[in-house]
């Protein structure tokens, strides 16, 4: 099986973030995998191992993006592609994604693409789905199963706390969810065998591409962090008292009835 996973660098899930000037302030920050595209790759590995075949893992960014690859890498997957818009793009969105992605997978032949429900940083949910139409295969999003025979996907989809069962034939696109499965550490072994894995690196040029195809479609008006909870209050007297003080509050304070 021709198995892809769309990976994306996130900030670490642990780090404060500060806006200055408008903009996030990444100086010594840490970043990691999407923890949702952690259960994408493990999940990728599983199904190589199970019936064959190899995992590529696929990103968007610059040079510092290798290193959630090279992870990528480490946890089991076998090769990892690249594609530095550094020096193209200031910015993009979802479509700028996409747009690269297509251009990616135009002359690759596919079986099954992961990626991760959302990234925690924007959380559009938006690429794997778009991605899926523009090359005009079937997508299934949060799944929580997944099983392959005989070229045929059965998936469980996880849909508001209850689950939907699909069959769907391959190629096929899917995003994954929390309780897919538990993505592994990376070992010492693993880490050193990364170090000679392939990791190719690729450029717009190299996709036919120029930063006028991938403009992006929206733009960000501006950043800033939601403003600090204040303390609550707590509501004193006869309980006749209480609910009539808390409606005035409800209606005249917070505005909300």
């Amino acid at each position: 099986m021709n198995i892809y996973v769309l990976l994306k660098k996130t900030f670490d899930t642990e780090e404060a973030i500060t806006v200055t000037n408008g903009q996030i302030d990444e100086s010594g920050a840490e970043f990691i995998i999407n923890p949702y595209d952690e259960y994408a790759v493990e999940e990728a590995i599983v199904q190589r191992d199970q019936h064959g075949g190899t995992v590529t893992v696929v990103t968007i960014g610059n040079e510092d993006s290798e290193k959630q690859l090279r992870t990528a890498l480490a946890m089991g997957a076998d090769h990892a592609v690249l594609i530095d818009t550094d020096d193209d793009l200031e910015e993009g969105d979802s479509y700028t994604t996409v747009k690269i992605l297509e251009k990616f997978f135009e002359d690759k032949e596919v079986d099954l693409i992961l990626a991760g429900n959302v990234a925690i940083d924007e959380a559009s949910g938006q690429v794997g789905p778009r991605l899926a139409e523009r090359l005009t295969i079937p997508f299934v999003t949060t799944i929580v199963k997944l099983e392959i025979e005989d070229g045929t996907a059965k998936i469980e989809k996880d849909v508001e706390g209850d689950l939907e069962k699909i069959e769907v034939s391959l190629p096929l696109l899917v995003t994954c969810q929390q309780g897919l499965n538990e993505p592994r550490y990376t070992s010492l072994p693993g880490i050193m065998k990364a170090k000679k894995k392939l990791l190719e690196k690729l450029e717009l040029d190299d996709l036919d591409l120029d930063s006028d195809d991938v403009e992006s479609k929206t733009a960000t008006v501006s950043i800033f962090l939601p403003p600090k909870k204040q303390a609550g209050r707590m509501l004193q007297g006869e309980m006749a008292s209480q609910v009539k003080e808390l409606v005035d509050l409800l209606s005249n304070e917070a505005k909300v009835i």
